[in-house]
């Protein structure tokens, strides 16, 4: 019988499945990933698949005209969600996630960039994938934009910079604009990467590397216990039986 598989939408090589990958693999899954970097015209077919997984990037989520692929990936996320496979966004794909589902997005007044404190809203607290999460919880962001979601969506995390940090629509759909998937090895490309050094630089004197570097030597291991708890519980729910929501016309 051959293997489940999950489909990885990604937008820059330096944003992979990060400690997703090793999990989805000793599950049993095989992994395709669609480079809309190297190849923007695609449009894969969600036939096969079990979930749909869309990473993060650079790019605002409205930035249509430049990436023209991100109306393609609203469409798919929106007919996946409606097929009731699990998807989970991841920044980039959180937001895209919440347009497929009629929300918006826009940019915060600053930046979270770095180890930030999210609160857990009483739905987060029960959620069965996110009860993993202390009342407040440290985690990893990179972001600038936020979120507004619809009504049909619950609100599991928020912050004081962005109140949209994690959400949830119906059983399966979820979404995450922190970066739970980090390692390492991650934030430190993230550092050092040519395209994010403009943004480093915009914000000197807010936003400090080296103390990034520094807390990451104390918080990177909490971080990967909760990574390993939260997104194995995400995995775990791929058998249950998929439920159909219809999703408000536009």
């Amino acid at each position: 019988m051959p293997r489940p598989k999950v489909l990885v939408f990604q937008h820059v090589p330096f944003e992979p499945l990060g400690t997703l990958d090793p999990l989805l693999k000793d599950a049993g899954f095989r992994i395709r990933y669609v480079n809309f970097g190297r190849e923007p015209k695609q449009r894969p077919d969600l036939d096969r698949y079990e979930a749909l997984i869309v990473l993060g990037g650079p790019m605002n989520a409205d930035q249509i005209n430049t990436y023209p692929n991100l109306l393609t990936e609203v469409e798919i996320i929106r007919e996946a969600v409606e097929e009731g496979m699990s998807v989970l966004g991841i920044c980039l794909g959180a937001q895209l996630l919440a347009k497929a589902l009629g929300g918006s997005v826009s940019r915060n007044e600053v930046r979270e960039i770095g180890w930030c404190d999210v609160e857990m809203t009483d739905a987060g607290l029960q959620d069965p994938v996110l009860s993993t999460f202390e009342p407040t919880q440290e985690v990893f962001q990179w972001h600038e934009d936020g979120i507004s979601l619809p009504a049909s969506c619950e609100l599991l995390a928020s912050s004081p910079a962005s109140r949209v940090q994690a959400f949830r629509y119906g059983d399966h759909a979820y979404g995450f604009q922190f970066h739970l998937e980090a390692n390492r090895p991650l934030i430190e490309r993230w550092l050092s990467v040519p395209a994010h050094a403009e943004t480093l630089q915009e914000e000197v004197g807010q936003i400090d590397p080296d103390a990034i570097r520094a807390q990451t030597d104390t918080s990177i291991e909490p971080l990967q216990a909760l990574s390993k708890s939260t997104f194995s519980r995400w995995i775990d729910r791929f058998d249950v039986g998929p439920r159909r929501h219809h999703l408000p016309s536009r």
